[in-house]
């Protein structure tokens, strides 16, 4: 998660599709890396494994748009194949 959020603050869409899903994974250029979001911040707050092979990661990401900050609460699934975690897909907590 935190290379993820990385990748994002670094605007680094080859590393952010790689560590995405195959079965997930959004078209090349789809990835909203804009340069006017300043991530600023992440703190997970959870994180479960689910299965021998798969976790969820939940989180809060803070970032400031147009000078204005906004915060992003998520829960990531992440699967293992090969060794290897993969970004799955992510739901925003009830709530």
């Amino acid at each position: 998660m935190r290379s993820r959020y990385t990748a994002y603050a670094l605007r680094n869409e080859p590393y952010l599709r790689v560590s995405w899903h195959a079965s997930t994974r959004p078209e090349p250029g789809t990835i909203d890396l804009s340069a006017t979001t300043k991530w600023v911040g992440l703190e997970v707050t959870r994180h479960q494994s689910t299965g021998h092979d798969s976790a969820v990661v939940e989180f809060i990401a803070r970032y400031k748009l147009g000078g204005r900050a906004h915060r992003l609460h998520e829960v990531s699934r992440f699967v293992r194949e090969d060794g290897r975690w993969f970004y799955l897909d992510a739901a925003v907590p009830p709530g």
